[in-house]
């Protein structure tokens, strides 16, 4: 059995996503959603899904080694950030080598790096009048967006799209591709 272990910071819709599409293979499992935010929707989420949910601070991630154990603890095969928004500290990516992936809601290098998330990313796409966008799932090294790509899928975006109208497009793609590029990665 694969262990899959979900790092999440918002509401933890793509968590929700593949949790439930993990429901229905036998041979992975989601055994714990983390989080660094203690007022997350997702840990509401992993309530009503039954799957264990932990909160850490900052400390136990970046200045102790107390999350890479509770991840040894989990035997986790991979680490999976599904809007987690704190940078991977090396310790972690040290201890999980090419076993940390992310989504990130455009096509890398574009609007990738520190501070591009969510309906920034959306908004900045429709500022550049790109005429297309989409996800990119990743490695995680020790640089924001940088890690190798995985996977890339694309929409287009029409001139008259909002940034709201790009980021349900983009929900799409991720609902669609994340979970099985990760079962994809565990098989």
């Amino acid at each position: 059995m694969k262990q899959i272990v979900i790092l999440a910071s918002g509401s933890g819709s793509n968590a929700e996503n593949i949790i439930t599409y993990f429901n229905n293979i036998p041979t992975i499992n989601v055994v714990a959603v983390l989080t660094n935010k203690k007022e997350a929707k997702v840990l509401e989420r992993c309530d009503r899904l039954e799957v264990p949910a932990f909160y850490f601070n900052k400390v136990a991630l970046t200045k102790t080694d107390a999350v890479v154990d509770l991840l040894k603890v989990l035997n986790t095969d991979l680490v999976v950030l599904a809007g987690f928004l704190w940078k991977v500290p090396e310790n972690m990516i040290e201890a999980f080598p090419k076993k940390i992936i992310n989504i990130h809601p455009a096509l890398l290098p574009k609007y990738g790096g520190k501070g591009m998330y969510g309906e920034k990313v959306h908004q900045a796409v429709k500022d550049n009048k790109e005429t297309e966008t989409g996800i990119t799932i990743h490695y995680v090294n020790e640089n924001y967006d940088e890690g190798a790509i995985i996977f890339q899928a694309k929409t287009k975006v029409e001139p008259s799209d909002s940034p709201d109208q790009i980021a349900e497009k983009v929900h799409q793609l991720e609902y669609e591709h994340f979970p099985k590029i990760i079962e994809k990665l565990l098989s």
